[in-house]
């Protein structure tokens, strides 16, 4: 009879993974994947961008590419989400310590302005993205990134007039300042000059709000003659 083997013998033990050690490098090979396809996406166009020229930029497979994304349309939107977030992320900080309403509003607008002139947020937000998701899946995109932002300047400025309007009325408020927005920052990134476009726009909305500002109740300065 054979003698049985040490193998066989000795119970076969599962080597110990580190945690979240595969966690950290799918969401890196993730952020590579995005961040690649952005300046790809950028140089060439969507159209002229192949998940093979992608995944050889990245240095992994198409096997790995699939295992986040179903597809180039779906790395695209998660390239123009990424943009979006950025985009709101400049435009939150620049507010943040501006306690004026009517100055929040102004930072506000300058540094969206700024933030369409970045060349990736440009091409891929404002002139490809309609086409590429779809005129509905961008506005949703659109409303989800920037609506809450929008609605807080609304109602800052809408408290400073002193005014005492319905959730209906400031909501319509808020999706008309979101198209204004949209068809200014559509402006400026189509313009040849986008620095003097963006100054176009910030110069005719700073007349809005000024207009608006003109109709918010004065403190009211005691007549100390009359006093006397």
């Amino acid at each position: 009879m054979p003698k049985p083997t040490v193998s066989k013998l000795v119970p076969k033990v599962p080597l110990p993974s580190v945690p979240g050690t595969s966690r950290r490098i799918s969401a890196s090979t993730k952020r590579t994947l995005i961040d690649l396809a952005k300046v790809l996406f950028t140089e060439n166009g969507y159209a002229s961008t192949s998940l093979d020229a992608i995944v050889a930029r990245a240095e992994v497979t198409k096997g790995a590419l699939y295992h986040h994304f179903s597809g180039k349309q779906a790395l695209f939107e998660a390239v123009f989400e990424d943009l979006e977030q950025e985009a709101v992320r400049i435009v939150e900080q620049a507010m943040k310590d501006v306690r004026d309403p009517w100055d929040r509003a102004i930072e506000g607008l300058r540094s969206f302005l700024g933030a369409v002139q970045d060349p990736s947020y440009r091409r891929l937000v404002i002139q490809e993205g309609p086409a590429v998701l779809g005129y509905e899946r961008y506005r949703e995109h659109e409303e989800r990134s920037a609506l809450v932002m929008v609605q807080d300047i609304i109602e800052s400025t809408i408290g400073a007039l002193g005014q005492d309007l319905t959730d209906d009325f400031k909501a319509t408020w808020s999706r008309i300042f979101m198209g204004a927005l949209s068809a200014a920052g559509e402006d400026v990134s189509l313009s040849a000059d986008p620095e003097a476009a963006a100054s176009r726009v910030e110069v005719l909305i700073g007349l809005i709000f000024s207009g608006l500002q003109n109709l918010a109740p004065r403190p009211q300065v005691e007549d100390t003659a009359k006093q006397a």
